[in-house]
Parts: structure tokens; C-alpha cells; sequence
């Protein structure tokens, strides 16, 4: 056998990215998107799910020192952290070789005709390794659909109707509803059961709820309490005048 190493499809290199391009402050492009993409990066964390993983937004994933990067609208990856020194430059974004993975999930929010979701980023997420992409078009700029879902089998995309990521461990489902306060129809996170991830806001909400009911409940409870005490009152002032009423007919209440 050869004394070269053998390099297994879990082995990254670390190339030298003092050349790598890692910002140019390319703004999002739309309000729509942007919320969207908030809705999804705020949920995971909100949730606590992001304990555990990462969900960013408009940052770069870098898979090749020899490729420029991709740039979906949003990502999940599994089990990795952050490094400590975000600022330095080899840490700035998301380069494969430095968390020894891809991403599970990229997410790209169609808003013109002109994006190539469906053409050469799909391609290239599938090169990457990312196992599921998912295409959200709410404006069906692409066609009748506004959610495809694909998963990564072998080096090839497959289109699927599953909304549940089972090697993720959530779902993606379409909800109306507010968001920021803005009502539309959203696509969110969600468990096997359908339940949303919920927002830093609406589990604020969650709880000021319970805590109102709590406070009905104990409302309640206190006037029962109350209704009950009169009840007792007045029982004994029944006991009373009859014990007198019976007195007065030379009868002793206590002999009955």
C-alpha cells in the first residue's frame, strides 16, 4: 500500500483565505425577505433549539478556497459553535473546511425570476453537500408552487412533498399569521406535530396569557371562597333565629 495518507469524505483541508472576499455588504432585497429570514434565525434561537446549532442568515458558506461562496438566505447547521474570535477572517463566515461539515439545510427566498433556485444554486448546494434545500416562493415566481423541498441522495437533489426534515429533527409549514406585526403567510419551523417554533415575542405573549388565566383562576377561586363564606353566614344566622324562635316556646334548642 501506498504511505500517502487516504483522505476520507469527512477530512477538510485548511487553505490559506487571506485572499477570500468574505463580505461585500450586499443588502437584502426586499422587506418581505428580510422578515422571512428574521422569522427563521429568531425562532431556532428563541426556541432553544439554537443552543445546539446555528441559523444565520445572508452569511457566505465557503466550500472551496478555488470557488467563490454561496450566499443563501438562510442556513442550519448542526452541532457546531461559532468560534470564540468571530472577527478574524478565517471565522467571519461559514467555510466548510473550519467546521468539517456543510450546512443541513439551505433556504433561498425567491423574489424575481432571476435568482436560479431552481437552476445553478441548487446544483451547487448539492456539491457543497447540504442535504436538504428548500425553495419558498410566495410570489410563485417560478411557477405554481411556493414550497419545494429537496433532499441530497448520494450527490443528486430529489424533490420531495415531506415537509419533515428527519435527519434534522424539524419541519417547515406555511402559517398565517402576524409577525413583527405584519399579517401574511409565513413559512416557520415546526415539530413533528405541526406546532410552530415560536418567536422571543410570542412566547412573551404565551406567558402574559397563563399568567392571566392565572390570575382569572385565582379571581375565580377568591369569589367562590367569598360566596362560600356568605353561605356559611347566613346558615348560622338561620341556626340562630331558629334556636331562638324555639326558646321562645320553652323548647331547648340543644335537647332536639
Amino acid at each position: 500500500m501506498s504511505e500517502q495518507a487516504v483522505i476520507t469524505k469527512t477530512d477538510y483541508w485548511e487553505p490559506d483565505v487571506s485572499n477570500l472576499v468574505t463580505e461585500d455588504d450586499t443588502p437584502v432585497d426586499n422587506f418581505g425577505s428580510a422578515k422571512q429570514q428574521r422569522l427563521f434565525v429568531e425562532s431556532i434561537y428563541s426556541s432553544g433549539k439554537g443552543q445546539s446549532c446555528l441559523a444565520e442568515a445572508n452569511v457566505g458558506i465557503f466550500y472551496s478556497s478555488e470557488e467563490p461562496e454561496i450566499v443563501p438566505d438562510v442556513f442550519l447547521s448542526l452541532d457546531v459553535t461559532v468560534p470564540e474570535d468571530w472577527w478574524k477572517k478565517q471565522n467571519r463566515c461559514y467555510m466548510v473546511w473550519k467546521f468539517k461539515k456543510p450546512p443541513e439545510v439551505a433556504i433561498e427566498i425567491v423574489s424575481n425570476k432571476s435568482g436560479e433556485e431552481l437552476g445553478e444554486k441548487l446544483n451547487i448546494y448539492a456539491k457543497v453537500g447540504v442535504k436538504y434545500y428548500i425553495v419558498y416562493d410566495p410570489s410563485q415566481q417560478l411557477g405554481e408552487k411556493v414550497l419545494r423541498v429537496y433532499e441530497l441522495r448520494g450527490m443528486r437533489y430529489y424533490e420531495t412533498n415531506q415537509t419533515w426534515l428527519d435527519k434534522v429533527g424539524l419541519g417547515v409549514t406555511l402559517w398565517s399569521g402576524v409577525f413583527e406585526g405584519r399579517h401574511d403567510v409565513w413559512l416557520r419551523w415546526c415539530d413533528r406535530e405541526g406546532n410552530v417554533l415560536l418567536t422571543g415575542s410570542e412566547i412573551g405573549e404565551q406567558e402574559k396569557q397563563r399568567a392571566e388565566q392565572e390570575k382569572q383562576r385565582a379571581s375565580l377561586a377568591e369569589s367562590q371562597l367569598e360566596q362560600t363564606s356568605d353561605q356559611l353566614e347566613q346558615e348560622k344566622q338561620r341556626t340562630q333565629l331558629l334556636a331562638e324562635r324555639l326558646l321562645a316556646l320553652g323548647i331547648d334548642p340543644d335537647s332536639l
